[in-house]
């Protein structure tokens, strides 16, 4: 015989798996006999709004006999329809600069359901006229350089002393395992998130290359059109990432450590080679002097470089987020390089050069997506796979074989 409280009643029939025995289950004045199974045990057992037992005892569930228990703690309230919004409320919000439809757009943007796609896009198409009047400017840095609070020091500045309206797109990067993100960055940034003038985001970087890819492009047109003068991108740190980064930002930043000599022959000369600005940063107490000394290194290892085709010679900074020392020098240093390219014609050159990249990219997503979701390829993708596996087939002819499935034409022999 088994002597159970009466609240473990309830919490026991609700078990994915109990073994019952033919017995009894006995609460004072409640005898309840349990069956071979859970259906015939929950006949048995009171619902939530039957009348209480009358006890003496004082229990969590405990009224007084013929009191039911109330449905709901506040009685009153009255939940209504959640509204579904429509095209012209993302694009009349974000117009008008609201950071919820902006968080929503962005939110559909980063959806993987074909309804969320397609309404992401007409809201896209609608925007795209109030978009490309900002400075896109990305950053990027080995971990512990600092750069969600230099970023957080960089957008008060542009808040405070320049009147800029700041857009921060920081970039999580994404567990290989679980696939997922600690998306911390906004928590990072506590002081700058408390503006009106601010919007900070930070997105998964999912499977993309870097963690940065159409979805980051497609964003930044969104903050365009909600206001936003300057566009920050912040990477997941030094890797393939600044590839797509750079493809994406008018005004390429690399954050650096002091007392790092070596710190330029651990990162990937492409990546010096895109920085418009190296800034070595955490230029404060006893690091200043090794800060100043870190400048003069790299400024000797960027004059090797050859020449960029915006005509600008990448410069050399010191700051220190925590202090504010030298954060104005930066904005400066990005104020000549938008006047200087403006006036030779780069930047608008530039720009039209990564629309087109960003088609081309576009075209190879769509139709990697459409080549594996094919029926038919779906069909016999793992056995061509096992094929190849094993050596029956080489890779040239399985992939030929796939391909002429998916675009119903024979392959092609030489």
């Amino acid at each position: 015989m088994y002597i159970l409280p009466y609240g473990a009643v309830n919490a026991f029939c609700h078990c994915s798996t109990v073994i019952f025995e033919p017995t009894l289950i006995r609460r004072t004045d409640i005898v309840l006999p349990v069956a071979n199974s859970r259906r015939e045990f929950l006949k048995f057992v009171p619902k939530p709004n039957d009348s209480m037992p009358e006890d003496d005892r004082p229990t969590g569930r405990h009224t007084k006999k013929g009191v039911a228990s109330p449905g709901s703690l506040n009685p009153n309230l009255r939940r209504g329809k959640k509204r579904r919004w429509k095209l012209q409320d993302y694009v009349e919000g974000i117009k008008r600069g609201e950071r919820v439809a902006l968080a929503k757009a962005i939110t559909l943007i980063e959806s993987a359901r074909p309804a969320h796609h397609q309404l992401a896009q007409q809201i896209i198409e609608q925007c795209l006229p109030y978009s490309g009047h900002s400075v896109r400017i990305g950053i990027t840095g080995t971990p512990g350089v600092g750069k969600s609070t230099f970023i957080e020091a960089f957008g008060q500045h542009l808040i405070g002393s320049a009147g800029c309206q700041v857009a921060v797109l920081a970039v999580d990067p994404s567990s290989q395992v679980s696939r997922g993100s600690i998306l911390g960055d906004k928590t990072r940034m506590e002081q700058l998130s408390h503006y009106e003038q601010a919007f900070i985001r930070p997105s998964p970087a999912g499977e993309s290359l870097g963690g940065v890819a159409r979805k980051t492009r497609e964003a930044i047109i969104l903050c365009e059109a909600a206001g936003y003068d300057t566009i920050i991108i912040e990477t997941v740190g030094v890797g393939q990432s600044e590839t797509a980064v750079h493809s994406m930002t008018d005004f390429f930043l690399l954050l650096l450590l002091p007392g790092a000599g070596d710190e330029l022959q651990g990162i990937k000369r492409g990546i010096v080679e895109m920085a418009d600005l190296a800034v070595v940063n955490k230029a404060d107490g006893e690091r200043l002097k090794l800060a100043k000394q870190a400048k003069q290194e790299y400024r000797n290892a960027l004059h090797l470089l050859p020449p960029k085709a915006s005509g600008w010679t990448a410069q050399v900074e010191i700051c220190s987020a925590t202090t504010g020392m030298g954060i104005p020098d930066i904005w400066s240093t990005v104020q000549d390089y938008v006047e200087m390219t403006k006036a030779n014609g780069y930047f608008q050159r530039n720009r039209s050069d990564q629309a087109k990249y960003w088609l081309h990219e576009t075209i190879k997503t769509e139709l990697q997506q459409a080549f594996f979701a094919h029926p038919k390829v779906s069909a016999q993708l793992k056995a061509t796979e096992q094929a190849v596996i094993e050596g029956r087939q080489s890779s040239f002819q399985a992939a030929a074989h796939l391909l002429a499935l998916f675009l119903k034409a024979p392959p092609t022999t030489k």
